[in-house]
């Protein structure tokens, strides 16, 4: 059975569960990071406290609703199919530009804010000359999403459900995780995992893998992530590893370009350089993004590594993680 055959039935193509974040982005050097004790390139939780701190020391900056899995969901809205996200806000001024920009693009958002507790969510990212990006992330009300949250009846009607490995470091939302994960199984969903950063996948290797040998169906990672998770130092013998663990899995490479495994199937994808690099943030998120709009719309999965490769070449051309251009148009002027 193909997967258009497959997946006729659903509404909703793909729904994302993880972090709800507004992205505070702030061109900047090296000589804010050293002065404030941050490595470049990495992401570092910080509490409430120093997330107000370092905002009132830093520039003027853009703010725009971020969040890995939000991103990704965002570009396939963007790309025209329907989507939807399922996280935590607080019913403040940052929860409702959250949920302003998000719905904006036609993408459903239905998890209540809540009332009371921490307020919502912020990642203050620091822009370098060199485009590298350094995180600050204060997870706020984010965390606080449990099994309570989840609108079941979204996750059914969805062809994917799309996990956030960011959100695995709260333990209620690793519940959350996996009934979503039971409930989409048991509709004839598949589920998609993005490992989201190597540093995450340090802390939860074991839960990780085993997460991946019972429920998910397509993996995203880059060569970091993937490396971390198989504590391999050779891509070549984590991609083998994975093979025979998830359906489908797409390994992105940077400027070298991504992998995409099925079985003993390989597609090596390039890379698409759109414009001059200006900021990373959101790349992974937005080749995730490209792959399930063409996986979805039962593409062959070389296209749809393809897909990915050119939303992520352009979201780099910009500042922030939400493609300012039309998405459509950037992918029939590349894919002809």
């Amino acid at each position: 059975m193909s997967r258009t055959q497959r997946f006729s039935n659903k509404p909703l193509d793909v729904i994302g569960i993880g972090n709800a974040i507004v992205d505070i982005l702030v061109q900047t050097d090296e000589t804010f990071l050293n002065a404030h004790s941050l490595k470049k390139g990495s992401m570092t939780l910080v509490n409430e406290s120093q997330a107000e701190r370092l905002y009132l020391q830093c520039g003027p900056g853009l703010e725009t609703s971020g969040g890995s899995a939000a991103n990704t969901l965002h570009g396939v809205a963007q790309l025209g199919r329907k989507a939807g996200f399922i996280g935590r806000v607080k019913n403040d001024q940052l929860g409702r530009i959250f949920s302003h920009d998000i719905r904006s693009v036609g993408a459903l958002f239905d998890t209540p804010p809540s009332q009371d507790g921490p307020p919502t969510a912020r990642c203050l990212i620091l822009v370098t000359q060199d485009a590298q990006r350094t995180m600050c992330t204060y997870l706020g009300a984010s965390v606080d999403l449990e099994p309570k949250d989840l609108d079941l009846s979204r996750v059914k009607e969805a062809k994917i459900l799309y996990l956030e490995g960011y959100l695995w470091d709260s333990p209620p939302a690793q519940r959350a995780f996996i009934k979503a994960a039971e409930t989409s199984r048991n509709a004839g969903g598949q589920i998609a995992l993005s490992l989201s950063d190597s540093f995450c996948v340090d802390r939860h290797r074991d839960s990780f893998l085993k997460l991946l040998d019972h429920h998910v169906d397509i993996l995203f990672a880059n060569e970091a992530e993937i490396l971390s998770l198989y504590q391999s130092d050779n891509l070549n013998n984590a991609i083998n590893k994975v093979r025979n663990i998830c359906q489908v899995a797409a390994i992105t490479c940077g400027e070298k370009g991504s992998v995409v495994i099925e079985g003993e199937k390989t597609w090596e994808i390039p890379s698409y350089k759109l414009g001059e690099l200006i900021d990373t943030t959101g790349a992974g998120d937005l080749y995730a993004g490209g792959f399930l709009y063409g996986y979805t719309s039962g593409e062959s999965l070389q296209n749809c590594g393809k897909m990915g490769s050119i939303c992520a070449g352009q979201v780099v051309t910009q500042l922030g993680p939400r493609c300012q251009v039309s998405l459509p148009q950037i992918l029939q002027k590349h894919l002809g």
